[in-house]
């Protein structure tokens, strides 16, 4: 009966901290933002604007997906072949291996490194039975059991495992990097509208957009590999996208690194994002030293939206920049929270949506990242 209790308690706490809590003020500029928005680099059609902040945090104690994936700290598989990611006990034995559950929306995940997991809506894992991308920021303990993941598939073509490999890695990122993250158009359907099909659409028009740019570019008729695939992650790996990509990223990643170097003193921690001269995004971390590990996979994620994007004229301000990034006031708020974790706040406010992510870990209690979107 007490366990009873117990359960009942603890499903009460998960239902109260999963609600939706009306703003009292929607939609003010908070006048009082710690963030400063400062003039824009720009290449082509995309512009970005620097943020930085009046205060910083050490995030050093955090692990990327990237790092741990690398190191292989961090283990992700197809649900149903969780066994042989279950650490020994004690007496070093193993459950036996589980039939295949594999589910389009649902991985398992494994941290078995001694730092807490940082993961971000959009970053891509390939393998298993699809490509998949993690569904919305959250924190995984240090030495965690197998959780549950929530994804969302980048690869509807494909539904059987790769070389008989249920495991999934970063993929391998323009200039040899390990990581990518997809482009901000198909991050806002995993993350704001949370809908599978929709994220296949996008998918679609961004494999389609990069095929005409790449033939446009070259003068010549549609790319089969890319027309071809149904793979995210290879349409990014394609040597003539990765080219046209280059084109916009490399010069916007070593101005915006040579921002970071000299404004390090003053916090650079983020950026806002416009293409053709509408403001569309936010990317906000904690510190620079987190900014500067995501930096390589955001710009070219932003510049993946450019290439597609290419319609339009305008030019954004930074004006207008600072006033997107102060508006965080919205109509209303559905938090969920792991307690003594993280807490995940997804606001919703006038022609926008922002998602913000906060430890919650002894000695922190600081918003670790802040995604914002126009709608």
């Amino acid at each position: 009966m007490r366990k009873l209790w117990i359960a009942v308690g603890a499903a009460i706490v998960v239902l109260t901290l999963a609600v939706v809590i009306p703003c009292l003020q929607g939609g003010e500029i908070n006048p009082t933002s710690r963030y400063q928005v400062l003039d824009p680099i720009r290449h082509g059609n995309l512009t970005i604007f620097p943020v930085v902040a009046s205060s910083s945090h050490d995030t050093h104690a955090f692990l990327t997906l990237d790092e741990g994936l690398r190191s292989g700290e961090v283990v992700v598989s197809e649900a149903g072949s969780v066994a042989p990611l279950v650490r020994p006990r004690r007496d070093g034995v193993l459950h036996p291996p589980r039939g295949d559950g594999a589910q389009v929306n649902r991985l398992v995940l494994v941290n078995n490194s001694k730092k807490p997991l940082l993961l971000l809506a959009g970053e891509i894992v390939t393998g298993g039975k699809q490509d998949r991308i993690i569904g919305k920021d959250r924190l995984v303990p240090a030495e965690s059991d197998p959780i549950d993941l929530s994804v969302f598939c980048v690869e509807p073509g494909r539904w059987v495992a790769s070389s008989g490999n249920y495991d999934f890695k970063a993929p391998v990122a323009l200039g040899g990097a390990m990581g990518a993250m997809v482009q901000p158009s198909v991050r806002s359907k995993a993350m704001a509208d949370k809908d599978q099909h929709k994220v296949w659409n996008e998918v679609a028009q961004a494999r389609s957009g990069m095929a005409e740019a790449v033939s446009v570019e070259a003068a010549g008729p549609p790319v089969p590999e890319i027309a071809e695939t149904s793979s995210y992650a290879k349409v990014l790996q394609n040597e003539r996208v990765q080219n046209e990509l280059e084109t916009v990223a490399a010069p916007m990643q070593q101005e915006y690194q040579s921002v970071i170097r000299q404004l390090h003193d003053k916090n650079a921690v983020g950026v806002v994002v416009a293409v053709n001269g509408e403001i569309i995004w936010a990317d906000v971390f904690a510190s620079t030293n987190l900014l500067e590990k995501y930096w390589p996979k955001l710009v070219r994620s932003y510049a993946a939206e450019a290439v597609v994007r290419r319609a339009g004229s305008g030019s954004a301000s930074a004006k207008l920049a600072q006033e997107f990034l102060a508006r965080l006031a919205g109509r209303r708020e559905i938090v969920e929270s792991e307690p003594g974790l993280y807490r995940h706040t997804e606001i919703t406010g006038d022609g926008f949506k922002a998602f913000e992510l906060a430890s919650l870990l002894p000695g922190t209690g600081f918003e670790l990242h802040i995604a914002k979107m126009s709608d």
